[in-house]
């Protein structure tokens, strides 16, 4: 149970993916028409890492909004499409940006097929999920995507200026999450509601549990980051600090580590090495960092079931409760 929690769920990831099988099925297919394209490169990539292994937690999310809210209808489905369309664009472009060769365990798609068709596929994919977008012929719909896909811009720029920065700050660390990675699962909950023509106060409070449940998500990632092995998380340890990223244990550590500690992760930041992996990781430990991190992830996941109060009681809350749960358990 999180704390502040009085709600225990008791709904297992397998159970949450139970309760919207049918409708997840329906996601998946969708996906698979909508990503056919008369360019045979196109629909090899896009193919290749739509299907590489994803959790589907932000479609999830957009289902079980939509269904807490009492939504009845089909057009959840194409909104979750619509919400994978964009990550996987952004995972693309992602991988590209910061040169990653591992994503979930297996080759990206910049690894495989270079970087130009990398980044065009993930264009593709964006276009695509703004064609079905229009498709829907809901204005607000298209007000909350196309506002959390220009946040996401903003957020991986904001990445890109920290990248080397040993003087970022926490708060400039959180703002880059909230806008990179909780965006979009801010607006896929918040969707749900605006299918639903649930009132303001609904609305924002599912924006809200989806917002700081991204959040606790990534940092639950920073820790995975350097207390896990690449066999668990799918990605090469360290990659963060590889690419120069000052993440949340990186953040800590040199506040509260040694003065050793903190001038050799500083330099590592600086010039984007792992040539002292073993001692950073070593330093991440021994100051708290990992600990401290999963804290506040844990914090940032009682937010999000706190934020849930206005949303009748339903098998569908209690798989967002259990979401929130898992976002702060999970060791991949």
């Amino acid at each position: 149970m999180l704390a502040g929690q009085t709600h225990s769920p008791s709904m297992s990831l397998e159970a949450v993916q139970a309760l919207i099988g049918a409708e997840m099925r329906a996601v998946n297919a969708l996906i698979q028409r909508r990503l056919s394209s008369g360019v045979a490169l196109v629909n090899q990539i896009g193919t290749y890492i739509v299907n590489s292994g994803g959790k589907r937690l932000r479609p999830m999310l957009a289902l079980l909004g939509a269904r807490a809210c009492g939504y009845s209808g089909a057009q959840h489905v194409n909104l979750a499409a619509i919400i994978e369309f964009i990550h996987t664009a952004t995972l693309l472009h992602d991988d590209v940006v910061d040169g990653s060769e591992l994503r979930r365990g297996k080759d990206t798609a910049n690894t495989l097929w270079g970087n130009e068709a990398s980044v065009l596929v993930g264009d593709f994919l964006y276009s695509r999920a703004f064609e079905m977008m229009v498709e829907t012929n809901e204005m607000r719909v298209m007000d909350v995507l196309a506002h959390a896909t220009n946040t996401i811009a903003e957020g991986e720029v904001m990445q890109l200026l920290n990248c080397h920065d040993p003087d970022v700050t926490e708060q400039r660390y959180l703002a880059v999450i909230r806008s990179k990675t909780a965006k979009l699962f801010e607006a896929a909950c918040r969707l749900g509601a605006v299918l639903a023509r649930q009132e303001a106060a609904v609305e924002q409070a599912l924006a809200a549990y989806g917002m700081h449940l991204g959040t606790a998500f990534q940092l639950i990632d920073d820790v995975l980051d350097y207390g896990a092995s690449s066999g668990e998380t799918g990605k090469n340890i360290g990659d963060d600090l590889a690419e120069g990223k000052p993440t949340l244990p990186l953040i800590y550590a040199m506040r509260h580590g040694t003065p050793e500690q903190a001038a050799l992760i500083r330099a590592a930041i600086e010039q984007g090495a792992l040539e002292h992996i073993g001692a950073v990781q070593r330093a991440v430990e021994s100051s708290g960092a990992l600990a401290y991190t999963a804290r506040s992830a844990e914090q940032e996941a009682a937010r999000a079931a706190a934020a849930l109060a206005p949303i009748p009681s339903s098998p569908y809350r209690d798989a967002l409760f259990a979401l929130a749960e898992f976002s702060v358990t999970r060791n991949h």
